[in-house]
């Protein structure tokens, strides 16, 4: 067999989405501002009562919740509710006390689309009373300080965008008067025209002032209806995964420099039962416990190679469903899948170390990154990007010192941490490469 060397081409990598040019590894672009430490990076989308902060702190410390307004407003919006407590008995200082004891940090996605714009009583007067009262009541400045963010929205794309933007500005001023400290995110975004489910950028670019954050939802969708069919994350033939998010940081760059962009969904489906012979579902194709766990993993690592703030992954669990959002948890009736296992090596390993750079990136063949913590100890990950199943030997050249390790990620709670052989011979380190990323090791010269 024939074992190719594989050089760095240096400290920025551009490749091609579609018609756009997505540059990675540009941080130092950006005023010199270092990427995020990995453990501040990773997050994932949990919901109110339901979600189990001990469980799921070894995938990460970083939770968005989706925070029902109707449940804090009740059907009379101009009455507000006993803060800490909801209008339907919800003790939110529970709730996010017991996430803020296990070291949570708490994005609350401030969801009003329930609530019609009819329905309130003064929309505008309201919803700044209660961004206000909320702010006030949980923010960081407060004696509670459970909230680090809230987003305003997420993904109300039946309301007009005239609509969204009232209440996008009332919102938000009063979340500001509230707590100054307190992050505003927008919801859900595009950079094109508005539909069912995000916003256009048009709809908040007016109101610089009142946004912290750019937000962002992105799913690898590679056919839609009927079968949903999801791909692999570097997959060329994706009409719209990274290339949302580059489009999105692109328009930033543009119009409101220096703001961050957090992708706060997304996700893959992986059930154990096969889809119900008829509805809307019935030809719905789902991926494996493997791929998604291969496909998550490797997702953060695409998305911390952009100048993206957070990725939180959707969803913390489910319940075996065969369908669309329905079975994308990383536990399965609260019970770890491979996924689960894959993210908390994933944050063992990589927590204290931020992205580097881009040593290779091969589209179809192979891909490695570069990860380095505050002394300057290094980490390469390593993976064949690809979604047919490859496993292939290569030797990598110009490794940034001598390897100390050696592990593959894990599917199961016993393999995690295990060494992998490695080779090394006249200046190549020789090592076995599959869908699973390898994770090397190396003390710097």
């Amino acid at each position: 067999m024939t074992i190719p060397k594989i050089f760095s081409p240096g400290i920025l990598s551009v490749f091609s989405l579609g018609s756009i040019l997505v540059c990675v590894g540009v941080w130092s672009a950006r005023g010199g501002e270092l990427p995020p430490l990995m453990r501040e990076f990773i997050g994932i989308n949990g919901h109110t009562v339901q979600f189990k902060p001990d469980l799921y702190r070894p995938v990460c410390g970083v939770v968005r919740d989706y925070h029902p307004v109707e449940w804090d407003l009740g059907k009379d919006t101009a009455e507000l509710p006993g803060f800490p407590f909801a209008k339907n008995g919800v003790d939110w200082n529970q709730v996010y006390g017991s996430w803020r004891a296990k070291g949570w940090n708490i994005d609350a996605c401030l969801m009003f689309e329930s609530v019609k714009p009819a329905d309130w009583d003064n929309l505008q007067a309201d919803a700044r009373a209660y961004g206000r009262a909320f702010a006030h009541g949980f923010g960081p400045s407060g004696k509670r300080k459970l909230v680090d963010a809230v987003e305003i929205g997420n993904e109300p794309g039946k309301w007009s965008d005239a609509d969204y933007s009232r209440m996008f500005q009332a919102l938000a001023e009063g979340v500001r008067a509230g707590d100054p400290k307190l992050k505003i995110a927008t919801c859900n975004l595009t950079t094109g025209k508005s539909s069912d489910y995000e916003k256009s950028v048009e709809c908040v670019a007016k109101f610089p002032e009142l946004f912290d954050v750019l937000n962002v939802h992105s799913y690898a969708q590679l056919e839609g209806w009927p079968t949903w069919r999801r791909s692999f994350p570097e997959d060329p033939k994706l009409p719209h995964y990274l290339q949302d998010v580059a489009a999105l940081c692109q328009w930033r760059d543009a119009h409101a420099p220096g703001k961050p962009v957090w992708i706060t969904e997304f996700g893959y489906d992986s059930s154990t039962k096969p889809p119900e012979p008829q509805g809307d579902f019935a030809k719905w194709i789902g991926v494996t416990d493997t791929q998604q766990a291969q496909w998550l993993v490797r997702s953060l690592l695409v998305f911390s190679a952009m100048p993206v703030e957070r990725a939180y992954i959707y969803f913390f669990n489910d319940e075996d469903k065969p369908s669309l959002h329905a079975s994308a948890g990383v536990t399965r009736n609260f019970q770890p899948k491979p996924s689960f296992h894959a993210l908390a090596h994933l944050q063992q390993v990589l927590g204290e170390y931020r992205f580097h750079r881009i040593v290779t990136n091969e589209s179809g063949r192979l891909r490695v990154q570069e990860y380095r913590n505050d002394s300057k100890k290094v980490i390469w990950v390593v993976w064949s990007p690809t979604g047919a199943g490859r496993n292939f030997t290569v030797a990598l050249a110009n490794v940034p010192g001598k390897l100390v390790g050696a592990q593959r990620m894990p599917l199961t709670a016993d393999s995690a941490g295990q060494p992998v052989p490695t080779q090394a011979d006249r200046g190549l380190l020789t090592a076995s490469v599959d869908e699973s990323p390898l994770y090397l090791f190396f003390d710097p010269p």
